[in-house]
């Protein structure tokens, strides 16, 4: 899940200021779940728009705000709001602001920041999970990723400066190198921190990146 949450308010008035006659657009999915993009969000956001002076035209809270086609459709029911708009304030993740922006001729502001992919622990709390390397790890660190869960995404085992089981840079977490060796203990796998792993290849995380399934067979196991 792409974890978000709001911008400070007063930044998305600043993106406003030459702007009168809003549009707002959430998303059904991530935002939805992470209360920063789903319709009782955009109703409070429009409230509060409202109280500030300005005229919010129309919201709509498309079913997936990555998805180019599914964002096409769910305009389309709006099409007279977004003509006479000055902006459209997408309070969904980047991906999700940039994917409304390529179907129209105004402005697209951001409402949210975009934190992290995350694990939804519990309902209403979220931790970071996956850094997107794309060169996974994983399957040698017993399901636990060094790249993120260490703070200097060590890929050859602990700096040495954890104390008590904690990482030196946050105390609040523990250390990543610590729970890799547990987990691995508990797998019979320690065997794998034998293994010294090369530097990451960057060439692989060149932004930006595709994925052409159509074409490639994409992430298929031939």
């Amino acid at each position: 899940m792409i974890i978000s949450q709001n911008k400070p308010f007063e930044e998305i008035l600043g993106f406003l200021k030459n702007s009168e006659k809003i549009v707002l657009t959430g998303c059904g999915e991530c935002a939805s779940a992470c209360n920063s993009g789903g319709e009782a969000e955009l109703i409070a956001i429009k409230a509060k728009l409202e109280d500030a002076g300005k005229q919010v035209l129309a919201f709509i809270v498309p079913e997936t705000s990555c998805n180019y086609l599914l964002v096409r459709r769910d305009l389309k029911k709006i099409k007279e709001s977004i003509d006479e708009a000055d902006a459209i304030v997408s309070f969904a993740c980047g991906d999700g602001v940039q994917t409304v922006a390529k179907q129209v001729k105004i402005p697209v502001y951001p409402g949210n920041n975009t934190l992290f992919i995350g694990e939804v622990e519990r309902v209403g709390k979220f931790s970071e999970a996956c850094r997107a390397c794309g060169d996974c790890v994983l399957g040698l660190t017993g399901g636990i990723c060094p790249v993120t869960r260490c703070a200097k995404s060590l890929l050859n085992g602990p700096c040495g400066g954890a104390k008590e089981g904690k990482c030196e840079v946050n105390p609040e977490n523990d250390c990543a190198w610590i729970l890799i060796y547990e987990k691995l203990k508990e797998l019979d796998q320690v065997y794998n921190l034998t293994e010294i792993r090369e530097p990451k290849d960057f060439s692989k995380i060149a932004y930006p990146r595709t994925l052409n399934l159509r074409n490639s067979g994409g992430g298929a196991i031939k």
